[in-house]
């Protein structure tokens, strides 16, 4: 059964067991601070939530697929219902929801025990020694990019920089070359911030892309990650089909925008903020703490998952069936858990960030992730001289299922010069 909302919006529709006055006309798309904006924050437009709304609230369009859900806006709620695989259940099967078939994405969508026994054979490929041996790679990548536009007084970072960057690692593990990079952009760019059609569009392409990869590496194997999964086994057996296309189209969905992103948004802060960049050009050992910090400050994700069974939660019911938000962006500017959140502090302490999740699901990539903002940080500080913003622009920010930042264009101070590049580490 569902009841008209009688609040901000009359046609929003909520089920019986919502109280009215917890609804609220919200959307990670279409709220004030999400939609496309000049020069805009996102996470802080979003982080006001923490002052004037409920610990929990119920939007009725908050999902990726336009589903009604509640939204949890403390740290210590968001991670009680993560780590509770048993009762919130992250099988939503998005694209089963979107495109008709049954596609989870693996191990995302998958939940316990099974999550542990794919988690298992993928946990070795993004380990810490994993990411050790990847990072020769792409440092040299990192550093081409950045002197294909040094001389050039400025540069777009996104288009410049930040996608070509992440993306490369994406191709290196499809094995394939960088010149299907825009393509993949922008399919990257309808999914994750497209209308619903554009994002379904998307998302077709990308599965029908991926089942035409993994024929073509039946036929012909190599040394990439495909490869490795039609040879891979669990539990003595091999992954079928199902599977492996499951694994790559999650490799799509977790690395292709969220590192860009993340970079992007770290850019766009000490441009803004001449101080934290001087501090980080003058002590460069400040860069892996100040990434931490960035990542709390500037997250980009919010986990979904879907109860099993009721559960009581801050003295309000969820009820089997509802969808639960999670917004990482308000977990970490959470005052209840982070001292003075909206201070940005590069060098801050026990900064517990859950910039990538929280539980069992917690980001299988998350260390290539890091290593790939501290490198690039690292050679962007060291290349290039002091940066603004450029007179006259500013980046368009947005909210989404991944919040994102474009047009992000930077200028070099006219009397400024960087340090050579093997002095500044």
């Amino acid at each position: 059964m569902t009841t008209q909302s009688t609040g901000p919006d009359p046609d929003h529709v909520f089920p019986d067991h919502v109280p009215p006055e917890l609804v609220r006309d919200f959307s990670y798309w279409t709220s004030p601070g999400m939609e496309r904006t000049p020069g805009g924050d996102p996470q802080a437009a979003l982080s006001r939530l923490l002052a004037g709304a409920p610990p929990v609230f119920y939007a009725p369009s908050a999902t990726y697929d336009g589903r009604g859900a509640w939204v949890v806006t403390r740290a210590e709620d968001q991670r009680t219902i993560l780590q509770n695989a048993e009762t919130f259940s992250s099988n939503r099967f998005i694209f089963k929801a979107a495109l008709g078939e049954d596609l989870p994405m693996i191990p995302l969508e998958i939940d316990p025990p099974d999550h542990q026994m794919y988690r298992a054979l993928l946990n070795p490929l993004l380990s810490p020694r994993r990411v050790d041996e990847l990072e020769a790679r792409a440092r040299s990548r990192a550093v081409g990019l950045i002197e294909s536009f040094r001389d050039r007084g400025g540069c777009e970072v996104m288009n410049d920089f930040a996608f070509p960057f992440a993306v490369g690692v994406f191709l290196q593990f499809l094995g394939l070359s960088d010149d299907r990079r825009d393509e993949f952009l922008g399919w990257a760019d309808q999914q994750f911030h497209g209308n619903l059609e554009e994002r379904r569009g998307a998302m077709r392409t990308v599965v029908d892309f991926m089942r035409g990869l993994i024929e073509e590496r039946k036929r012909a194997p190599t040394d990439d990650f495909v490869s490795f999964l039609l040879g891979a086994k669990v539990q003595d057996r091999a992954l079928n089909d199902r599977e492996v296309l499951g694994i790559a189209v999650l490799l799509f969905e977790a690395g292709l925008d969220t590192v860009a992103a993340a970079i992007g948004f770290d850019l766009n802060h000490l441009a803004l903020h001449r101080d934290d960049q001087r501090r980080l050009r003058e002590d460069p050992e400040l860069i892996k703490p100040a990434v931490e910090e960035l990542f709390r400050a500037y997250s980009t994700i919010s986990p979904v998952r879907r109860a099993v069974r009721d559960f009581e939660l801050g003295g309000l019911t969820i009820k089997a069936g509802d969808y639960v938000s999670c917004p990482t962006m308000l977990a970490n500017r959470d005052p209840q858990e982070f001292p003075d959140p909206e201070r940005i502090d590069l060098a801050r302490e026990s900064n517990r960030h859950t910039a990538f999740a929280y539980g069992p699901h917690r980001c299988l990539g998350s260390h290539l992730a890091r290593r790939e903002l501290i490198i690039g940080l690292q050679e962007f500080l060291a290349r290039i001289p002091t940066f603004r913003i450029r007179e006259g622009t500013a980046p368009i920010t947005y909210g989404g299922y991944v919040f994102g930042i474009e047009d992000l264009q930077l200028a070099w101070d006219p009397d400024a010069a960087a340090d050579p590049a093997e002095d500044a580490r």
